[in-house]
């Protein structure tokens, strides 16, 4: 527990000294939730029928936008050789890697959500479930993209590579996270679909740390 503590305090450290990850995700998201109302038009029905899906596929592009960094940045300085021989296992290490990359790019698309919601007439009705549905989803992300960034580690196209890996995974978190916020907007229940993606977050938790260390240990050898 100590070293998982310690390893989001490096990474954490990290993310402070090189902050263009953060402001590029928060920055992307925000600039193209923006730009829907310019392209589509004012309309507010318009706006508020396809704005969760607009959100949630704009939170899913920008969590791509980090993980090309979130091993390469370790291996071509050394520090990934260091981290594979120290004491933490390799799945703590991942897991640590993990927490900290959604700690730093998922929680503050989180935040800005309700913010750019109004940008396209959501009701305030839907301000509770986006965030619900984005804080069990976008960890989701962080998880499955974790195991792509790992898969493609070393080869020379992994930035047009991961997203193809990647993607097909997304989709299911997609669906339910976008079915929860129209559901809950609507007025039907959707303590359902917050099941679905808290079990997606559950699964993923249990098995791409661990296939996500199982992938670097191969590309590091």
């Amino acid at each position: 527990m100590n070293g998982f503590i310690a390893l989001i305090g490096r990474e954490l450290r990290l993310s402070v000294r090189l902050r263009a990850d953060t402001i590029m995700v928060a920055g992307f998201f925000a600039v193209t939730v923006i730009l829907f109302p310019f392209g589509i038009g004012p309309e507010p029905g318009v706006l508020s029928r396809i704005g969760a899906g607009v959100l949630w596929v704009t939170a899913l592009l920008a969590a791509l936008l980090s993980l090309d960094h979130l091993f390469s940045d370790d291996e071509q300085d050394g520090s990934l050789d260091l981290l594979l021989t120290s004491p933490v296992s390799p799945t703590v290490m991942a897991a640590a890697k993990i927490l900290a990359h959604w700690l730093t790019t998922g929680l503050p698309l989180i935040i800005l959500a309700p913010l750019l919601g109004v940008t396209l007439q959501m009701p305030s009705t839907s301000t509770i479930p986006m965030m619900t549905a984005l804080a069990l989803g976008t960890p989701t992300l962080s998880l499955i993209g974790a195991v792509g960034a790992a898969l493609t580690l070393g080869a020379r196209r992994r930035g047009v590579l991961m997203p193809l890996v990647v993607l097909p995974l997304y989709i299911p978190v997609l669906i339910f996270g976008v079915g929860a916020i129209d559901a809950a907007v609507m007025g039907f229940e959707a303590t359902g679909l917050y099941a679905v993606l808290a079990g997606f977050l559950l699964i993923s938790a249990a098995l791409c740390p661990w296939a996500a260390a199982v992938a670097v240990r191969i590309s590091a050898e």
